[in-house]
C-alpha cells in the first residue's frame, strides 16, 4: 500500500522521514504514528547511518488529529481509556530506542506531540519560521515522555516546569536561547543545513556513531518504558475528566476554555 502521509526519501547513507498532510497541519492520525514507527524501525536493519525528520510546509506537526486520536472532546471518546496496556507509545520507543542518529529538522510549528517528536531526535535543526509548545496542559493533559524526560535536560526544570505548566508557544529565537535547539537558520537554509550535518555523522565509523549513541541513552536518558506506562496510565484517567473534554472542545470551537477541576 502507497502511504502518502508520512514519505521515506533515501539519499545515500542518509534517510529522510516526512510528515506530508500540511492541509491538517501535519496533524497525527493512528496511521501516521504507526507509518512513522514503521520507518524509523526499518532504518537500521537497512543500513543508514543517520536520519532526519521533517515535515511539509508551514508545519512541522501541529500535535495529535484532536478529532481522532483525542475523540473531539466528546464523552466516553478518548480511544486511550480502555482497557489498552500501558506503554510507551510504540513511534516513541522506536525513536528513543534507534541507535541511528536522528536530526529533526523543524520547519514551523511544533506543539504537542509534534514538539514532543522533535525532542525525541538528538539534534533539533529550526527553521526561523519555527516555534514550539507543550500544549498537553490546555487539553487536560500530561505530556508524552520526552516532555518529562528530556526537556528538562535540554532547558533546565525550571525552565521546563514553565513551558509544561503554562503551555506557552516559544519562537525558534527564544528555543535556541534556552537550549531547546542546537540552531536557528534561514528556512530556505534548513534542509541544507540538517543534510550537511547528517553527511558528518554519516561519513563516520558506524559502529562507533551508533555505540555512541547508545552510551548517550545509558548515561543521560530514563526508563522510557517505564515513564511510558506512567504516562499512558495517567492519560487514560485523565481522558475521562470534564477538563480534557472542555480543552478539546474550546479548540474546536476557537473560544476560551472553562475548566471545573474535575
Amino acid at each position: 500500500m502507497t502511504f502518502t502521509d508520512v514519505t521515506w526519501e533515501r539519499r545515500g547513507d542518509i534517510g529522510v522521514i516526512t510528515l506530508n498532510k500540511p492541509e491538517t497541519r501535519n496533524a497525527l492520525t493512528w496511521e501516521m504514528y504507526a507509518e512513522l514507527e514503521r520507518l524509523v524501525r526499518a532504518a537500521e536493519p537497512d543500513g543508514v547511518r543517520c536520519l532526519i525528520v521533517t515535515a511539509a510546509d508551514p508545519t512541522f506537526c501541529s500535535g495529535d488529529d484532536v478529532k481522532q486520536v483525542m475523540g473531539g472532546g466528546a464523552e466516553g471518546a478518548a480511544p486511550l481509556a480502555g482497557s489498552r496496556v500501558p506503554r510507551l507509545t510504540p513511534a516513541a520507543d522506536a525513536l528513543l530506542h534507534t541507535n541511528v542518529p536522528v536530526i529533526a529538522a523543524v520547519n514551523g510549528a511544533a506543539v504537542g506531540w509534534g514538539m514532543e517528536l522533535s525532542m525525541m531526535a538528538d539534534i533539533r535543526v529550526a527553521s526561523e519560521k519555527a516555534k514550539f509548545g507543550e500544549l498537553f496542559v490546555l487539553r487536560g493533559l500530561v505530556t508524552d515522555v520526552c516532555g518529562l524526560g528530556r526537556l528538562t535536560q535540554l532547558v533546565g526544570r525550571e525552565k521546563a516546569a514553565e513551558l509544561v505548566f503554562t503551555g506557552e508557544i516559544i519562537p525558534a529565537a527564544e528555543a535556541l536561547r534556552i537550549g531547546l535547539v542546537s540552531r536557528v537558520v534561514p528556512h530556505e537554509e534548513l534542509m541544507e543545513t540538517a543534510m550537511g550535518i547528517a553527511t558528518k555523522i554519516a561519513s563516520n565509523p558506524p559502529l562507533a556513531v551508533r555505540a555512541l549513541k547508545a552510551g548517550l541513552r545509558r548515561a543521560q536518558d530514563p526508563d522510557w518504558n517505564d515513564l511510558g506506562e506512567w504516562v499512558s496510565s495517567t492519560l487514560g484517567r485523565l481522558f475521562q475528566t470534564e477538563d480534557h473534554r472542555e480543552g478539546v472542545r474550546s479548540f474546536l470551537e476557537k473560544r476560551p476554555a472553562n475548566y471545573v477541576g474535575r
